[in-house]
């Protein structure tokens, strides 16, 4: 299945109904006055979130969406039917943004979560609304609002807790698969990773923690070089950092200052987060070269160092341990913003009636 987290749609609601101009015509009843109904209003576009999809792969090819018009008003003062709202299902974790201002509309982390994302246009009054002491017989209606119409970016944001990061071929596979079921593609060579990876990793009490593994970085991602920086994304919403580094690169203390510099080149507060610093891959190294490089680190970075194997499974016990009581002690996340209500297309403008279009309606 193709990983696809960011696409552009374009959203419009229905239109609203029409108004009509009608008069009612029965035996007996002289002058029985206007009685054109009012249009039906316009469908909305919602958004709403869906347990069974991963990614945005849905919208690769279908770009327009639009929900039903609104029915015209008719005679004897029957209101046009309104419009079949549409549903658009898209992953949860599913940010929306405005494509022309970059305003939030909404943040999508709650399964069958919904927000409106373009609402249908008021039904048109029709002439049985103007009936007044001075006006009797209005020959006049309005016609239907037009529904809103936007562009809007779709960005999906993975839901984990804990984000393992780190330069390629760091071992960040090897480690989620070590700790999950999660079985992403392990080869002896950088950028193997083209796409995060969920994993799931059980507590000692049961419980389960997702942990999500990022591709790698380099030098100048923020810049796009190499893949980029556009899946740091998907650690916005982690609570908690995991940082590998290659023990047995040449020199494990510039990685790490490679990273961290990624982090604060991206922003939105990544570089803030807290981090849990592992030197990966000492089965390849003595035990004290192992050791003392831990140390060199550990005073280097000021941080606390585990140094571990993943492919070996060496000393995950405590790295994990250090994470679930890390994350203990840290908040609980929330979502970037509360998805606001349904919003209220604008009323009908009274005072420009539409040309007359008498319509005399026999009822007998």
């Amino acid at each position: 299945m193709k990983f696809v987290d960011l696409v552009e749609v374009t959203v419009t609601g229905g239109q609203g109904g029409d108004g009509i101009v009608a008069f009612r015509r029965e035996k007996y009843v002289p002058a029985g006055g206007p009685s054109g109904g009012n249009g039906g209003n316009g469908g909305s576009v919602y958004l709403i979130t869906a347990t069974h999809l991963q990614t945005l792969l849905d919208f690769r090819f279908a770009h327009e969406f639009k929900a039903k018009p609104g029915a015209r008003g008719g005679p004897s003062n029957r209101t046009g039917a309104c419009g079949a709202d549409r549903y658009i299902e898209v992953p949860c974790g599913t940010a929306i943004y405005d494509a022309e201002t970059d305003e939030l509309l909404g943040d999508l982390t709650a399964p069958q979560q919904t927000l409106c994302v373009a609402a249908g246009g008021k039904g048109g009054l029709g002439n049985r609304h103007f009936l007044s002491n001075r006006n009797r017989a209005p020959e006049y209606a309005l016609p239907g609002l037009e529904g809103e119409s936007r562009r809007i970016r779709l960005e999906l944001k993975l839901l984990a807790e804990v984000g393992i990061i780190g330069l390629p071929n760091a071992g960040k596979s090897t480690l989620i698969s070590a700790l999950s079921a999660a079985r992403p593609k392990v080869a002896n060579y950088p950028f193997t990773t083209l796409v995060p990876n969920l994993g799931v990793v059980r507590k000692p009490t049961g419980d389960g923690t997702v942990f999500a593994d990022i591709p790698g970085l380099i030098a100048g991602a923020h810049e796009g070089l190499g893949l980029g920086h556009e899946f740091l994304r998907h650690i916005e919403r982690t609570r908690l950092l995991l940082h590998l580094v290659d023990a047995t690169a040449p020199d494990p203390l510039s990685d790490y200052h490679t990273i961290q510099q990624e982090l604060t080149a991206y922003g939105h507060g990544l570089s803030d987060r807290p981090q849990i610093l592992a030197l990966n891959k000492i089965d390849a190294m003595s035990a004290d070269d192992a050791a003392v490089l831990g140390e060199l680190m550990a005073e280097a970075t000021g941080c606390q160092i585990f140094t571990i194997s993943a492919v070996a499974g060496q000393h995950l016990d405590e790295l994990l341990q250090t994470v679930w009581d890390q994350l203990d002690q840290l908040p609980p996340t929330t979502p970037l913003t509360t998805p606001p209500s349904t919003p209220e297309a604008p009323a009908p403008v009274l005072s420009e009636p539409t040309t007359p279009n008498l319509e005399v309606v026999d009822s007998r």
